[in-house]
């Protein structure tokens, strides 16, 4: 959706900004949210603002993940001032409308909220070095520990079941029965592995119906890009794009970030050798995680941590190979075959998790005290 200049003037011009807007330019490289940059002025003081168009394709229940956006950020902001931090540049912090509102709803039916920009900090969209995947791991245990008192079920479901391992394994079941591309002759050796590892995916759920494991904020999307760094001291500054902020586990937003940041292989690779994970990354990402959550984590979240990267990684092959048999209707694909190089990417990396399992206990042990 492009959107005209006149449209996303009247949008930002709906919150209560400092000063008159300056300029306005398209900001970023987000593929679900359309995103500008603002500079406002008033009295000669410019004011930094991005505005946003929230996808509510993606996200139908827009009130719910502002409600949760607004919650989690102003908890964050009281936290980060206990802590004597800088509460402007460690978290997200929203800008109302001017009627109060914590976003708007333009006159065709789009979506707008306003943070606070935050200066000299850079998003990466791939680590450089090792130490931005350990300051990423430092981030993300950081983030558990500062909401370690949030009440998680507070939160709506902005994707509902979206790391339900079992719900998704009963979808993909589903798909392969009805096979309507007639593709599933073809990939017997990846349902095969999938459906071999069912018995574990309904792990960490019942855990925590027996009340042994606990239900957190979950960030759902521990990409490396979603984290600012500091452009003077390269530390890791605030975690940005809090639209799946849900209930869930601690393990699976540590797993998320293993099985994209710690795989020796591009994501859609199709030659399986390379595919590997890497314990070097591995190790200084688990380093960073358990310093940042110190003391915030239950024994049985720091043991099921390698189990948390396994499920994320089998997850996402399962969803990849479940797009693929329907057709590639989920996930945009630029090439044929392209879900099922992805699905065998994953698959890959799950055995070769399983082949490590040991080591990564062993690595666990060490940074957990």
């Amino acid at each position: 959706m492009n959107h005209s200049k006149e449209q996303i003037l009247k949008a930002a011009n709906a919150f209560a900004l400092k000063g008159q807007i300056k300029s306005c330019r398209v900001y970023g490289s987000g593929h679900i949210n359309h995103t500008f940059f603002l500079i406002c002025e008033e009295n000669g003081q410019e004011y930094s603002y991005i505005l946003q168009q929230i996808n509510h394709i993606v996200f139908k229940d827009i009130e719910g993940l502002m409600q949760n956006i607004k919650k989690v950020t102003l908890f964050l902001r009281h936290q980060i001032i206990e802590n004597h931090g800088n509460p402007d540049r460690e978290t997200l912090n929203l800008i109302p409308t001017k009627n109060g509102k914590n976003y708007y709803q333009d006159s065709e039916g789009y979506y707008w909220r306003v943070y606070l920009f935050i200066s000299h900090a850079t998003c990466y969209n791939k680590v450089e070095k090792p130490e931005d995947f350990y300051q990423v791991g430092k981030a993300f245990g950081k983030f558990q520990c500062l909401l370690e008192n949030f009440p998680a079920d507070e939160l709506v479901e902005t994707i509902p079941n979206f790391h339900n391992t079992p719900a998704r394994f009963v979808t993909f079941q589903n798909v392969v029965e009805k096979d309507v591309m007639g593709r599933a002759s073809q990939v017997q050796k990846e349902i095969h592995f999938i459906r071999e590892r069912e018995k574990e995916m309904s792990l960490a759920l019942s855990l925590q119906k027996q009340g042994k494991l606990p239900l957190r904020v979950s960030h759902n999307d521990t990409k490396l890009n979603n984290i600012m760094i500091d452009d003077t001291t390269r530390q890791a500054l605030c975690i940005i794009d809090l639209d799946t902020i849900m209930p869930g586990f601690s393990i699976f937003d540590y797993g998320d970030s293993i099985r994209f940041g710690a795989n020796t292989a591009k994501e859609d690779e199709k030659d399986l050798s390379k595919v590997s994970l890497s314990l070097p990354l591995f190790e200084i990402y688990t380093k960073g995680f358990l310093e940042g959550s110190k003391g915030c984590l239950k024994e049985v979240e720091i043991e099921l941590l390698p189990y948390g990267a396994k499920m994320m990684t089998l997850e996402c092959g399962m969803r990849f190979l479940t797009d693929y048999l329907e057709g590639d209707i989920y996930f945009h694909v630029s090439k044929k075959e392209h879900n099922l190089d992805r699905c065998r990417t994953q698959l890959a990396l799950v055995a070769d998790i399983e082949k490590k399992w040991t080591d990564m206990k062993t690595i666990i042990q060490k940074y957990k005290n």
